[in-house]
């Protein structure tokens, strides 16, 4: 479960990306939905519903709509990053990006020199969600009680701290702009992702 939780989140992250035919060619959406099978039904076919629309859309209409949503340059219909969504100022670089670079700092997670975008991007904070389940479940396999603990106390402070308190607007303001049913459904699946591993930390 817990492989099929981080692998779900590693894919999910890619779709945050700018949309590139590799998408399909790496087969992103058979392995999203192959990993989300053994998380639920529901997700399972959401994630299927999600390759779906990929594919039956043009790329071209996906890159205007990518951009639309997340870009710009004008008027930014939902802005990929926490700052954004958690301080008062809706400004980039606020004290919730220095909040997510110190739970990184904690968790040894470095962003790649490639990485062009902020640190709290969406597709960063995915990532950052990713390797915290891996280690988890990692430890967890190993018998290694200490280390899982750690990263399952920081990956509950990180949900309850951060990525949780925005992921419900942000997708929210997806499926308002949206013009492709790709985006609106990565928005729902984006939702319930986070929704399970929110709901995995109450008792």
């Amino acid at each position: 479960m817990a492989r099929n939780r981080a692998d779900f989140c590693r894919f999910l992250a890619a779709c945050y990306y700018e949309p590139t035919q590799l998408f399909v060619d790496e087969k992103l959406f058979d392995s999203m939905a192959a990993a989300a099978a053994g998380i639920g039904a529901e997700l399972a076919a959401s994630a299927q519903r999600l390759g779906e629309l990929f594919t039956s859309e043009r790329l071209e209409e996906l890159l205007l709509d990518y951009s639309r949503l997340f870009l710009g340059p004008n008027n930014i219909l939902a802005q990929p990053y926490g700052s954004v969504w958690l301080d008062r100022e809706k400004k980039l670089m606020q004290d919730s990006t220095v909040q997510v670079l110190e739970l990184y700092k904690e968790g040894g997670f470095e962003l790649s020199e490639d990485f062009r975008e902020l640190p709290d991007h969406i597709a960063a904070e995915l990532e950052f969600l990713y390797l915290l389940i891996y280690r988890e479940g990692e430890a967890q396999a190993s018998s290694d009680h200490a280390n899982a603990g750690k990263a399952r106390q920081l990956r509950q402070r990180f949900l309850r701290e951060h990525l949780g308190r925005w992921i419900g607007p942000f997708t929210q303001a997806m499926q308002q702009g949206a013009e492709s049913g790709f985006y609106a459904e990565l928005a729902t699946v984006t939702r319930e992702f986070l929704e399970i591993e929110q709901g995995a930390e109450r008792p």
